[in-house]
């Protein structure tokens, strides 16, 4: 009840569980990870093995993930995220600008998160970001992101198809072993994707966004419209583009390479 209060009807936002505060003297930079749709920040670990030992390094779980807070009520949109991505580095009383690093859906709300604190922010990495636009070009056929989003329907429209793929594609090692959608939980995962992937303003607000920003992917990325992410480099002269060979999640060869990619964002390191 006191729950519902404070943060339905006061919008009092919620604090985050902090995976990994890795604090160090003399830091040469700190690092925030915010993992993606149906993950936990776990994700996140091989790659904070590979970095410099002198940078502090943050990963929290996201609303509706992880050890975070997963009320059924509440609307999962990135502004929603940002702010409690906010409120949780305000207890951790963090003292200088952040490279933020997101995946997926935790690019947009790392996106959110600039737009909304730019202050904070020294840099962004986005990996695998999903970002769509609805400028769509008349066509015979129907573009990338049309029949994403048509992919995105069905999957709503059948949510236990996720929930019985998970096993079989772990195993495969399509996705990673941080990846837990169950029956329990798969409602939340739906208005996710509803809330932030499908009703994003992504596209258009990294465009505008003016911190040093590079997004990296993987080639193989079947949810990834390369279209839109050159289109934003030539919007935005603060972007940067780049792939790997590799799928969406944040395993095999991707992890070296977010690790170098953090890396060259700070000074002396490269």
């Amino acid at each position: 009840m006191l729950d519902t209060l404070l943060h339905r009807y006061f919008k009092i936002p919620y604090r985050l569980h902090v995976h990994t505060d890795r604090r160090v003297k003399k830091a040469s930079a700190t690092v925030l990870f915010l993992h993606g749709m149906g993950t936990s920040s776990s994700a996140w670990d091989g790659i904070i093995d590979k970095l410099p030992d002198d940078v502090r390094v943050i990963s929290i779980d996201l609303l509706g993930f992880g050890k975070s807070p997963s009320p059924r009520w509440l609307k999962y949109s990135t502004d929603v995220q940002a702010k409690a991505v906010i409120a949780t580095l305000l207890r951790l009383k963090i003292r200088r600008k952040l490279i933020v690093v997101g995946h997926s859906m935790g690019a947009l709300v790392a996106v959110e998160v600039a737009k909304r604190y730019p202050f904070i922010v020294k840099s962004l990495l986005l990996c695998s970001p999903p970002f769509y636009s609805d400028l769509q070009k008349r066509t015979l056929l129907p573009t990338q992101t049309a029949l994403l989003k048509r992919f995105y329907a069905l999957a709503q429209k059948y949510p236990k198809n996720i929930v019985g793929m998970t096993p079989l594609a772990t195993k495969l090692k399509i996705i990673g072993k941080s990846f837990n959608v169950t029956s329990d939980n798969v409602d939340i995962y739906m208005a996710a994707l509803q809330a932030s992937v499908l009703n994003q303003n992504g596209y258009d607000d990294v465009s505008r966004i003016r911190k040093p920003t590079h997004i990296l992917y993987g080639s193989l990325d079947p949810i990834i419209v390369k279209k839109n992410l050159e289109s934003i480099a030539k919007r935005n002269e603060y972007v940067s583009v780049s792939s790997v060979v590799t799928g969406h999640e944040l395993i095999g060869r991707y992890l070296p390479a977010v690790a170098r990619a953090v890396v060259a964002f700070i000074p002396g390191k490269k």
